[in-house]
């Protein structure tokens, strides 16, 4: 009997190192193994219904194929986004969390709003950008960029632009004009874009800086006229209107972007995995044509390219929070 259960210790415990080498063995196999094994969540730190949330959904619909798991969205709101990015900062880091981040991520420490920042997290890659679109009303008194300056400068202070809150993207998209221009512009923030909008539509403002798929519809109406975007290239949703460098003044891209992250401990090679199933779905046709749609912008980084880019965001924002007195 002793022998037995000394030859069932010996087994056991041969078992156990066998499983130890073959866990450890995976963990560092650099394609991440299997995975993933069951289902994925992303978490969306804003309400559902907007664009965020729309390009989560449709990119976790494309992505389900390509990993043969289901994706579900969370949608965590507060904080300017802060709550559910904190929450993804946070989560176990084992790849089966993704969040999806937003500009606003590389502003928060500098408006005082939240210490949280891009290097909690580990990116997975970039998949969405809008630039700021200036658009004004069918009927002003300026049809260009250029235009818009004569007039803004020979009226200092009374040019009103509204937007989605004191410190957000789209306040720091006007005061980039403002100071590459060397115009006094009058700021009035609104609980979002689209009241933005609608206010400049009622005529209680002069402008708004917010993205093309914002005022697609008033656009489209003819309510509305779009007089350059901040970006380097066209937007494919108003091909004709120009970049301001097309329009003579040189600013640096603004807008709002979308990619996703997992929490900074997460293991190199789950995320290499997320990254590839995720760009790969990005790259899908009906992926494409579900944003071209929506007005909703394609730009791709990946990991590396998505991680340089939110660390020059940051260091771009601190600059402009700083000059703008918002920190």
């Amino acid at each position: 009997m002793k022998k037995f259960l000394w030859a069932v210790t010996l087994s056991a415990l041969a078992l156990t190192i066998g499983g130890c080498g073959e866990e450890s063995s995976g963990a560092s196999s650099g394609d991440g193994g299997n995975f993933p094994e069951k289902s994925i969540e992303i978490i969306v730190p804003a309400a559902a219904g907007g664009g965020t949330d729309a390009t989560a959904r449709a990119l976790a619909n494309e992505a389900e194929d390509v990993f043969g798991q289901s994706i579900g969205v969370l949608n965590k709101t507060g904080g300017s986004g802060s709550v559910g990015m904190s929450e993804g900062a946070n989560a176990k880091a084992d790849g089966y969390k993704v969040t999806m981040v937003f500009v606003e991520l590389t502003m928060f420490k500098h408006l005082g709003l939240s210490p949280l920042t891009y290097d909690q997290f580990k990116p997975i890659g970039m998949i969405n950008f809008d630039p700021a679109a200036l658009t004004v009303a069918a009927d002003a008194p300026y049809d260009t960029l250029e235009e818009f300056i004569a007039y803004a400068k020979d009226h200092p202070g009374e040019v009103s632009v509204g937007n989605s809150g004191t410190g957000s993207i789209w306040h720091i998209a006007a005061a980039s004009l403002e100071k590459a221009a060397d115009i006094k512009l009058n700021h009035v923030p609104h609980e979002g874009a689209a009241p933005a909008v609608t206010a400049l539509v009622g005529g209680h403002i002069d402008a708004v800086t917010v993205s093309p798929a914002e005022v697609k519809t008033q656009l489209e109406a003819g309510n509305v006229k779009t007089l350059a975007v901040m970006a380097d290239t066209r937007s494919d949703i108003i091909p004709d209107v120009p970049t301001f460098g097309e329009a003579g003044l040189e600013v640096n891209p603004t807008g709002t972007w979308r990619g996703l992250t997992v929490p900074k401990d997460t293991p190199d090679d789950v995320v290499a995995k997320l990254e590839e199933g995720f760009m790969k779905a990005a790259e899908d046709e009906d992926f494409a044509e579900f944003m071209k749609t929506n007005g909703l912008g394609i730009e791709l980084k990946d990991s590396g390219e998505f991680e340089e880019y939110m660390k020059q965001n940051e260091e771009d924002f601190g600059e402009i929070i700083g000059d703008l007195g918002l920190n």
